[in-house]
């Protein structure tokens, strides 16, 4: 009894049991896998590959958005402006919100061109003194720093660039520099002077008027007038392209540029979705459909990046507090301690333009910071139609000045109300609390007893971000014992 009840329960375990061949004990784990060691149905095959091209395309457009941003910024700018060496566009009147250029600085003196060193060589600036600038390839890396933290040490001075590769005489007593793209963004600022209780942009404009740009092995009588137009109250939309545009700017750049200006590795990506220089750039309808797609989805992956935050933490400037380090705590590179930070120089180039070294190194009055909050004090995120105020502890640890604007957190533009300098700055004459602290306000509407040169006006339904720049940042910021305010909710 006992033994038939016994072979009973084996028979049942083994009719129950999935039946295990000697092939199928002896497989490699990959062949178990994958459909048994066989090919995929056709549709599956065809929608990996289709993911797998669409993946290809979203690190793509990350990884080549610096050089997106920049295109997007001479595009616009030489469509208005007209292109060439010797055109310097310079806002005469200050950057308002009808400039679409990601986080724009009202409170400076934008002067900003592009120069195309295969088509004219060696070129050579005049930088002015005092200047805050750089020059930058079109990756948008630093060739060098222009002013206190460049080589000039804001004496001004000849900056001589050469294009990549470049094997001629390289004459003495120049500050001269390589490019690893032809093309180089020369990117200015010159500080207002303090008027009646308001900024003086005139003698900024006088020393931005100052620059001069020509071929190194040009004669004078060769060299074109310097021509500066005013920037200044135009409509111009310098944006990067957020459709198709995106893939064909690209494959014009990199067929105009060197090849060595983007890694192999990099190359790889891009020749993955069909972009190798020199070769023709004719996308399948599907592999369009995966393009058109990653250039929609891309921009909100890093947005919503931006949105949940690092677990880290290095992107926060205080322990306590909501302000948030545009670099995370690396370089101007976007290098941590063992790794590049794709993500974080991705959301920079998504809502800003142009990094450098003054921007990240802890100077003391000289270079610049940029703590910026997209939250208030409770954590929640700034809404243009609820109202706020930022409390700014007196005596602001700038040497050259400071200034608050409110941004558009998806691109970095100004919000456009009929204010449209959505921005104060330390040259005004701001009200002064009893311990010469000031209060700057953010709303839809202005409070009845709040000053013009307090308040920022924001747009009901949309999110805002705000920026609070120290120009010339002292060491009572690095050290913080003087620390701002989060921005809080009132009535």
């Amino acid at each position: 009894m006992r033994h038939r009840i016994l072979s009973t329960l084996v028979l049942g375990l083994l009719v129950g049991a999935p039946c295990l061949s000697a092939q199928d004990a002896t497989a490699p784990p990959l062949v178990k896998q994958i459909n048994n060691g066989n090919w995929l149905a056709q549709d599956e095959a065809e929608s990996l590959r289709a993911q797998l091209f669409y993946q290809h395309a979203v690190y793509a457009y990350m990884t080549m958005q610096p050089a997106l941003n920049v295109i997007g910024l001479r595009d616009g700018s030489e469509a208005e402006f007209g292109a060439g060496y010797h055109v310097l566009p310079i806002w005469k009147d200050r950057m308002d919100s009808r400039a679409w250029v990601p986080t724009p600085n009202a409170d400076v003196i934008y002067s900003m061109s592009y120069l195309d060193l295969k088509e004219t060589g060696p070129l050579v600036i005049k930088a002015p003194a005092n200047v805050i600038g750089m020059f930058t390839d079109f990756f948008q890396r630093t060739i060098t720093d222009v002013g206190a933290i460049g080589p000039d040490r804001a004496r001004g001075g000849l900056y001589l660039l050469l294009p990549p590769g470049y094997q001629g005489h390289v004459p003495k007593s120049y500050y001269a520099f390589e490019s690893s793209t032809y093309n180089v963004f020369l990117f200015f600022r010159t500080i207002m002077a303090k008027g009646d209780g308001v900024p003086d942009p005139k003698p900024a404009v006088e020393l931005a008027e100052t620059t001069r740009v020509y071929p190194l092995w040009a004669q004078e009588k060769e060299v074109p007038a310097m021509e500066f137009p005013n920037a200044s109250g135009k409509r111009v939309n310098m944006m990067y392209p957020t459709d198709f545009t995106y893939w064909t700017k690209l494959k014009e750049f990199v067929d105009y540029e060197p090849i060595e200006a983007i890694t192999p590795e990099l190359r790889g990506v891009l020749a993955s979705i069909g972009i190798v220089k020199g070769q023709p750039f004719e996308p399948s309808q599907w592999q369009r459909e995966q393009l058109e797609k990653a250039v929609i989805d891309a921009p909100k992956m890093i947005l919503a990046s931006a949105q949940l935050g690092r677990e880290d933490g290095r992107n926060k400037y205080y322990q306590d507090r909501q302000w948030e380090r545009a670099w995370c705590g690396g370089t101007a590179e976007w290098m941590q301690e063992s790794y590049l930070d794709l993500a974080a120089r991705a959301r920079f180039f998504q809502y800003a333009y142009s990094s450098a070294p003054a921007m990240v190194m802890r100077t003391t009055g000289a270079g610049s910071k940029y703590p910026y909050t997209l939250r208030d004090a409770d954590g929640d995120f700034l809404e243009g139609q609820k109202s706020y105020k930022l409390y700014v502890p007196a005596n602001p640890p700038a040497g050259l000045f400071w200034a608050v604007t409110a941004y558009n957190v998806t691109d970095g533009t100004m919000p456009e109300t009929d204010q449209l300098l959505p921005s104060t700055n330390g040259y005004y004459d701001i009200p002064k609390n009893d311990d010469g602290s000031i209060d700057i306000w953010f709303g839809p509407q202005q409070p009845d007893d709040v000053a013009d040169s307090a308040f920022i006006k924001t747009i009901p339904g949309r999110n805002f971000l705000v920026c609070f720049r120290l120009y010339g940042a002292e060491d009572a910021f690095y050290d913080q014992t003087w620390k701002l305010d989060d921005i809080v909710k009132v009535k």
